[in-house]
Parts: structure tokens; sequence; C-alpha cells
């Protein structure tokens, strides 16, 4: 998947693994993702969040015939982090024809967790061209 030319990419976002019952995302904790204080932006973990929300549900859709949009997200942030990497695990917790509901954990290298998210994606018929 090309995250270039777009937030991921400005973030520093990767992909570590990609299912359609299980999206793996990693984020480093740098200037990118601080918040003035020094700390990882909770804005940064929700990007993160949705961005594996997204792409796991655009992994449960034709992409030819559907497109796929966050239209809610929540985070609850846990733990505050000053360096090194977080990772996002994010499963379905439901996937229907016109919603899915993802819920996605954001841990540490100490499998600490650092933020819960739940993030529904809103599935979308492409229009003909």
């Amino acid at each position: 998947m090309d995250l270039s030319n777009t937030l991921m990419e400005s973030l520093g976002i990767e992909v570590s693994s990609l299912d359609k019952n299980l999206v793996i995302m990693t984020m480093p904790v740098d200037h990118r993702t601080y918040q003035p204080a020094g700390f990882l932006h909770g804005g940064a973990n929700v990007a993160l969040a949705e961005t594996a929300a997204s792409i796991g549900a655009y992994m449960n859709v034709n992409p030819e015939e559907f497109n796929v949009f966050g239209i809610e997200i929540n985070a609850n942030h846990v733990k505050s982090k000053r360096e090194g990497l977080v990772t996002a695990k994010g499963t379905p917790v439901h996937i229907g024809k016109t919603t899915m509901v993802w819920e996605i954990n954001i841990a540490d290298e100490n499998d600490d967790l650092i933020c819960i998210s739940r993030c529904t994606i809103g599935v979308v018929p492409k229009k003909n061209a």
C-alpha cells in the first residue's frame, strides 16, 4: 500500500501487517508526533487509529465498488510517551453493509497500553463515472 504524499507519510506511519481481521501499523514518537510539551500528541494517536480502521475496512470491501470513510472516532489516552515507537492493532467489532466498527489498541514497545480507540467507518458505494 502506497502511503506517499499522505498524512501517514508525514507522521511516519508504517504498515506491519494487513488482514481483513487484523491491521497492525507503527508510528514513531518523535518531532513529527509530539505535542508542545514533548509528549506523544493525542491527535497523532487518533490519526494512527483511524488509519488502521480505514485500511482494515478497505480490506473488507470491493474497492472497485465502495469507498470507506471514517465517520466517528473516540480515543482514551491512558499513558503518555516521550520517545520510541507505538504499535496500533485494529480489529473489527462489526462488519456491516453500510458501516463498520473497529477497535484499535495502541501500545508501546513494552506492550503497555497507550491509547484505546473505537472508530466507525462508513461504506459508501462509488458513483458511476
